[in-house]
Protein backbone atom coordinates (compact mmCIF):
# COMPACT_ATOMS: atom_id res chain seq x y z
CA UNK A 1 0.00 0.00 0.00
CA UNK A 2 1.45 3.25 -0.95
CA UNK A 3 1.87 6.70 1.02
CA UNK A 4 -1.58 8.56 -1.80
CA UNK A 5 -3.93 5.17 -0.54
CA UNK A 6 -2.96 5.25 2.96
CA UNK A 7 -4.04 9.29 3.38
CA UNK A 8 -7.11 9.08 1.35
CA UNK A 9 -7.79 6.09 4.06
CA UNK A 10 -7.66 8.54 6.96
CA UNK A 11 -9.65 11.29 5.04
CA UNK A 12 -12.18 9.02 4.77
CA UNK A 13 -12.42 7.76 8.15
CA UNK A 14 -11.67 11.64 9.49
CA UNK A 15 -15.02 12.65 7.28
CA UNK A 16 -16.94 9.80 8.56
CA UNK A 17 -15.89 10.82 12.39
CA UNK A 18 -13.88 13.91 12.81
CA UNK A 19 -13.30 13.61 16.49
CA UNK A 20 -13.01 9.93 17.51
CA UNK A 21 -12.38 8.64 20.84
CA UNK A 22 -12.40 5.69 23.50
CA UNK A 23 -15.61 4.38 24.25
CA UNK A 24 -14.56 3.83 27.85
CA UNK A 25 -15.78 6.48 29.97
CA UNK A 26 -13.64 8.41 31.90
CA UNK A 27 -13.23 12.48 33.23
CA UNK A 28 -9.36 12.34 34.72
CA UNK A 29 -6.47 10.81 33.41
CA UNK A 30 -6.30 8.34 36.76
CA UNK A 31 -9.86 7.31 36.09
CA UNK A 32 -8.97 6.29 31.85
CA UNK A 33 -5.58 4.51 33.95
CA UNK A 34 -7.83 2.64 35.98
CA UNK A 35 -10.46 1.77 33.69
CA UNK A 36 -7.89 0.42 30.70
CA UNK A 37 -6.18 -1.56 33.08
CA UNK A 38 -10.03 -3.19 33.71
CA UNK A 39 -10.33 -3.49 30.01
CA UNK A 40 -7.84 -6.09 29.46
CA UNK A 41 -9.92 -9.24 28.02
CA UNK A 42 -13.49 -7.31 28.48
CA UNK A 43 -15.24 -5.14 26.49
CA UNK A 44 -15.46 -1.69 27.12
CA UNK A 45 -19.55 -2.08 28.25
CA UNK A 46 -18.61 -3.86 30.97
CA UNK A 47 -15.94 -1.96 32.01
CA UNK A 48 -18.34 1.85 32.04
CA UNK A 49 -20.60 -0.48 34.38
CA UNK A 50 -17.96 -1.39 36.91
CA UNK A 51 -16.58 2.12 36.64
CA UNK A 52 -19.77 3.90 36.92
CA UNK A 53 -20.86 2.60 40.00
CA UNK A 54 -16.88 2.43 41.47
CA UNK A 55 -15.91 6.35 40.20
CA UNK A 56 -18.57 8.28 42.29
CA UNK A 57 -17.48 6.47 45.13
CA UNK A 58 -13.30 6.47 44.69
CA UNK A 59 -11.63 8.07 41.49
CA UNK A 60 -8.42 9.16 42.86
CA UNK A 61 -5.45 7.15 44.31
CA UNK A 62 -5.81 8.11 48.06
CA UNK A 63 -9.44 7.65 47.37
CA UNK A 64 -9.09 3.71 46.21
CA UNK A 65 -6.74 3.28 49.09
CA UNK A 66 -9.07 4.38 51.52
CA UNK A 67 -11.73 1.62 49.77
CA UNK A 68 -9.41 -0.84 50.29
CA UNK A 69 -8.99 -4.35 48.17
CA UNK A 70 -11.56 -6.37 49.25
CA UNK A 71 -14.16 -3.52 48.98
CA UNK A 72 -13.03 -2.65 45.71
CA UNK A 73 -13.22 -6.27 44.80
CA UNK A 74 -16.70 -6.19 45.36
CA UNK A 75 -16.79 -3.16 42.26
CA UNK A 76 -14.75 -5.71 40.10
CA UNK A 77 -16.11 -8.84 40.05
CA UNK A 78 -18.07 -8.69 37.11
CA UNK A 79 -14.61 -8.13 34.83
CA UNK A 80 -12.50 -11.18 33.77
CA UNK A 81 -9.59 -11.70 36.19
CA UNK A 82 -11.17 -9.07 38.75
CA UNK A 83 -8.90 -10.41 41.39
CA UNK A 84 -5.27 -9.86 39.85
CA UNK A 85 -6.50 -6.56 38.61
CA UNK A 86 -7.68 -4.89 41.57
CA UNK A 87 -4.54 -5.99 43.51
CA UNK A 88 -2.61 -4.44 40.33
CA UNK A 89 -4.90 -1.29 40.71
CA UNK A 90 -4.41 -0.94 44.98
CA UNK A 91 -0.31 -1.29 43.70
CA UNK A 92 -0.96 1.15 40.93
CA UNK A 93 -2.56 3.49 43.15
CA UNK A 94 0.10 3.27 46.14
CA UNK A 95 3.14 3.91 43.19
CA UNK A 96 1.26 6.93 42.31
CA UNK A 97 1.21 8.37 45.51
CA UNK A 98 4.53 7.38 46.43
CA UNK A 99 6.29 8.16 43.02
CA UNK A 100 4.15 11.22 41.72
CA UNK A 101 2.12 12.56 44.06
CA UNK A 102 -1.03 11.00 43.01
CA UNK A 103 -0.54 11.88 39.48
CA UNK A 104 -0.75 10.04 36.50
CA UNK A 105 2.97 10.02 34.90
CA UNK A 106 2.95 11.09 31.39
CA UNK A 107 6.28 8.89 30.93
CA UNK A 108 6.01 5.30 28.49
CA UNK A 109 8.77 4.37 31.54
CA UNK A 110 6.98 5.85 34.24
CA UNK A 111 3.50 4.02 33.15
CA UNK A 112 4.76 0.68 32.10
CA UNK A 113 6.66 0.44 35.21
CA UNK A 114 3.23 0.81 37.30
CA UNK A 115 1.73 -2.90 38.14
CA UNK A 116 -1.04 -3.85 35.29
CA UNK A 117 0.52 -1.81 33.09
CA UNK A 118 2.18 -2.55 29.54
CA UNK A 119 2.85 -0.76 26.34
CA UNK A 120 -0.45 -0.98 25.14
CA UNK A 121 -1.96 0.19 28.29
CA UNK A 122 0.88 3.06 28.37
CA UNK A 123 0.21 4.06 24.53
CA UNK A 124 -3.36 4.14 25.29
CA UNK A 125 -2.39 6.87 27.82
CA UNK A 126 0.08 8.58 26.55
CA UNK A 127 -2.59 9.13 23.44
CA UNK A 128 -5.98 9.74 24.66
CA UNK A 129 -5.26 11.61 28.09
CA UNK A 130 -1.98 13.51 27.48
CA UNK A 131 -2.30 14.10 22.97
CA UNK A 132 0.74 12.17 22.34
CA UNK A 133 0.96 10.76 18.75
CA UNK A 134 1.50 7.01 20.03
CA UNK A 135 -0.51 4.07 18.56
CA UNK A 136 -1.76 1.43 20.80
CA UNK A 137 -2.30 -1.56 19.01
CA UNK A 138 -5.07 -4.31 19.96
CA UNK A 139 -6.74 -7.24 18.50
CA UNK A 140 -9.48 -4.89 16.53
CA UNK A 141 -6.35 -2.44 15.23
CA UNK A 142 -4.15 -5.40 14.24
CA UNK A 143 -6.79 -7.32 12.61
CA UNK A 144 -7.61 -4.16 10.20
CA UNK A 145 -3.85 -3.20 9.46
CA UNK A 146 -3.13 -6.64 8.34
CA UNK A 147 -6.62 -7.33 6.77
CA UNK A 148 -6.37 -4.25 4.35
CA UNK A 149 -2.82 -3.57 3.87
CA UNK A 150 -2.18 -0.96 6.04
CA UNK A 151 0.30 -2.19 8.23
CA UNK A 152 1.26 -5.30 8.06
CA UNK A 153 2.95 -7.33 10.45
CA UNK A 154 3.51 -10.51 12.26
CA UNK A 155 2.82 -9.28 15.92
CA UNK A 156 1.29 -6.29 17.47
CA UNK A 157 4.86 -4.47 17.93
CA UNK A 158 5.80 -5.07 14.30
CA UNK A 159 2.39 -3.53 13.29
CA UNK A 160 2.58 -0.87 15.84
CA UNK A 161 6.10 0.55 14.78
CA UNK A 162 5.06 0.93 10.67
CA UNK A 163 1.64 2.30 11.65
CA UNK A 164 3.70 5.18 13.53
CA UNK A 165 5.94 5.18 10.42
CA UNK A 166 3.33 5.22 7.65
CA UNK A 167 0.52 7.09 8.81
CA UNK A 168 0.54 10.70 7.63
CA UNK A 169 1.35 12.56 10.85
CA UNK A 170 -1.48 14.89 10.69
CA UNK A 171 -3.53 11.83 11.23
CA UNK A 172 -1.80 10.04 13.82
CA UNK A 173 -3.03 11.29 16.98
CA UNK A 174 -6.52 10.13 16.32
CA UNK A 175 -5.68 6.88 13.91
CA UNK A 176 -5.88 4.71 17.38
CA UNK A 177 -9.49 5.59 17.68
CA UNK A 178 -10.26 5.43 14.24
CA UNK A 179 -8.69 2.03 13.69
CA UNK A 180 -10.34 0.53 17.11
CA UNK A 181 -13.81 1.68 16.00
CA UNK A 182 -13.40 0.19 12.24
CA UNK A 183 -12.58 -3.06 13.37
CA UNK A 184 -15.02 -2.84 16.36
CA UNK A 185 -18.12 -2.17 13.86
CA UNK A 186 -17.21 -2.56 10.41
CA UNK A 187 -14.35 -4.84 9.32
CA UNK A 188 -14.95 -7.37 12.61
CA UNK A 189 -13.77 -10.60 12.55
CA UNK A 190 -15.65 -13.15 11.38
CA UNK A 191 -17.55 -11.19 8.55
CA UNK A 192 -16.82 -8.21 8.01
CA UNK A 193 -19.30 -5.43 6.58
CA UNK A 194 -17.77 -4.99 3.49
CA UNK A 195 -20.60 -3.50 1.68
CA UNK A 196 -20.64 -0.71 5.05
CA UNK A 197 -17.24 0.10 4.24
CA UNK A 198 -16.04 3.62 3.59
CA UNK A 199 -12.75 2.32 2.97
CA UNK A 200 -14.16 -0.92 0.49
CA UNK A 201 -12.25 0.64 -2.95
CA UNK A 202 -8.77 1.33 -1.16
CA UNK A 203 -8.36 -1.82 1.25
CA UNK A 204 -6.53 -4.85 -0.57
CA UNK A 205 -8.02 -7.49 1.34
CA UNK A 206 -8.82 -10.30 -1.30
CA UNK A 207 -11.63 -11.89 0.27
CA UNK A 208 -14.16 -8.93 0.53
CA UNK A 209 -17.72 -9.63 1.46
CA UNK A 210 -20.36 -8.71 -0.70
Amino acid sequence: MNTEKRRQIFERLRAENPHPTTELNYSTPFELLIAVILSAQATDRGVNKVTDRLFPVANTPQAILDLGEESLLEYVKSINFFRNKAANIIKTCRMLLELHGGEVPESREALEALPGVGRKTANVILNTAFGHPVMAVDTHIFRVSNRTGLAKGKDVREVEDRLVRWVPKEFLKDAHHWLILHGRYVCIARKPRCAACVIYDLCEFKEKTA
